[in-house]
């Protein structure tokens, strides 16, 4: 974060997100979940990776979309028929059988996957709570279904901004293709890119592996894995 004033960050909830969702929140003081747009099926929101013997593996949470449509993120509900939490813990386990901190990380995602989870966002919420904390980020998770303000794409997000007074929006690059950067202008409100550059860290088998997700970094640094996020230098004085 830069200066005064308060940083507002809106990002889509995903399962065991990435480094780059958790150096946003770091630099943040405003975290909103947008959690009422629309499910992208081949997206971030129910699954990641993590670092097998081979290379980057998929950790999928089974979900039901067929038959509804254009579903918002918060409609979308797990298909637990299969045991998908065990399936998924099983593997972590065994691809992080000799990180250094796996016996005192993983007993808390755990019992987390092993809750009765009904829809995708509870599940999502959950586990962004619990690895922000390992990360010593303590930010509330806003989601935005929770705050009445509807717009257009960039319309909205300036309306949050207003909501909470921020004076910065802090956007991933890809948002430059879209960005009514005019319209935030004449709100006063400042438009920051997050720019990440990607720390690298010791991992399990072999050669260093980017955009895995942060549980990666956090079984295999623990505790220092703070100081690693935050030395991403993703922004000057960020």
């Amino acid at each position: 974060m830069k200066g005064d004033g308060v940083t507002l960050c809106v990002l889509q909830p995903g399962y065991l997100p990435w480094l780059g969702f958790f150096d946003q929140m770091r630099r943040s003081d405003v975290f909103v979940l947008y959690d009422d747009v629309q499910y992208d099926k081949h997206g971030w929101r129910n699954r990641n990776r993590i670092k097998s013997p081979q290379g980057p593996h998929w950790l999928t949470v089974p979900v039901r979309h067929k038959g509804l449509g254009w579903p918002r993120i918060n409609e979308i509900e797990i298909d637990n028929q299969a045991p998908w939490a065990k399936k998924h813990l099983g593997t972590i386990r065994q691809f992080y059988a000799r990180a250094p901190f796996v016996q005192q990380y993983l007993p808390m995602l755990e019992a987390l996957l092993l809750q009765p989870w009904a829809r995708l966002i509870e599940l999502d919420v959950a586990v962004i709570a619990l690895m922000s904390r390992w990360l010593g980020l303590e930010r509330p998770l806003v989601r935005s279904s929770s705050l009445g303000i509807e717009g257009g794409q960039s319309e909205r997000l300036e309306r949050l901004c207003r909501h909470f007074g921020a004076t910065r929006y802090l956007s991933g690059d890809s948002a430059k293709e879209y960005l009514d950067l005019d319209l935030f202008a004449r709100s006063h409100i400042d438009v920051e890119w997050q720019s990440f550059q990607h720390p690298e860290y010791v991992q399990q088998h072999g050669p260093f592996v980017p955009c895995l997700s942060a549980l990666d970094l956090v079984l295999n640094c623990g505790p220092a894995s703070y100081d690693i996020l935050a030395r991403t230098c993703a922004q000057e004085g960020a």
